[in-house]
């Protein structure tokens, strides 16, 4: 087996036709072995997909009720990753405002997804401690761009999408005592919400599932097996909004 040392000089660059960085490690004189001309080894950093295997990351996505949380922690724990709450990283002023029935703007948002951005891209370096266990995130990701923005950190992020209508996500968070997101929320969150069905890397589940189902299924997934994904809902169920509220989004 060919070794690099600790002389290993190491540079980025990108492969053409291809929007991810990649590590050229060339061999010195003291690494390389007697008799074999100087070559190079590359080590993708960024796209686990050139090495044939998804990336060690996962978002637990939907509106508020799904069930990210419980879903999220039994994914966890069936895969042996940490798990990150999304709400956690929120700016305290912007709990406040979800708390008071206020939704987010993309303003308010801007450095939360940052924050989130940057645990995801840990997952792409192997050398990380986050990474080398993998990341399974709870974020709401509501709307493509911001979708987009977490896979622009972590590109081959997955997705795993909890799906369920208006009427039972109101019903749970009405029924959720203690939490700082207010039920009157749940509406702008349904006029907020554009489906990742037809994305890469995105799983659909119907959230009324047991939680140890959906976790077990999200852990197959990631680990290439087959899942059946759940039946796309009504357009508009009973009670949700059928526009979009004027006032931003929430979380």
């Amino acid at each position: 087996m060919l070794r690099v040392n600790d002389r290993a000089r190491s540079t980025g660059a990108l492969l053409p036709g291809q929007g991810t960085t990649i590590h050229l490690i060339h061999l010195t004189e003291t690494t390389r072995p007697a008799g074999r001309k100087a070559s190079a080894i590359f080590m993708n950093s960024t796209d686990s997909a050139i090495q044939g295997k998804p990336l060690p990351a996962v978002v637990v996505m939907g509106v508020s009720g799904c069930g990210k949380s419980s879903v999220a922690d039994e994914a966890a724990a069936l895969l042996g990753w940490t798990l990150h709450e999304g709400d956690a990283y929120h700016s305290p002023e912007s709990v406040a405002k979800m708390r008071a029935g206020q939704p987010l703007t993309d303003e308010d948002r801007a450095g939360w997804l940052d924050r989130l951005a940057g645990l995801l891209a840990h997952a792409v370096h192997p050398g990380d401690a986050a990474g080398q266990g993998g990341i399974v995130l709870t974020c709401s990701a509501l709307r493509r761009r911001y979708r987009d923005h977490l896979r622009a950190a972590a590109p081959g992020l997955r997705f795993a999408f909890l799906e369920l209508d208006y009427d039972e996500a109101l019903a749970r968070v009405s029924h959720r005592p203690g939490h700082f997101f207010s039920p009157s929320l749940v509406a702008n969150q349904f006029a907020t919400l554009e489906s990742p069905r037809g994305e890469d890397g995105v799983l659909a589940l119907d959230a009324t599932r047991p939680i140890h189902d959906l976790g077990r299924a999200i852990e197959q997934w990631m680990h290439g097996g087959a899942v059946a994904e759940a039946a796309a809902p009504r357009p508009h169920a009973s009670g949700a909004p059928s526009a979009p509220a004027p006032s931003g989004d929430t979380a």
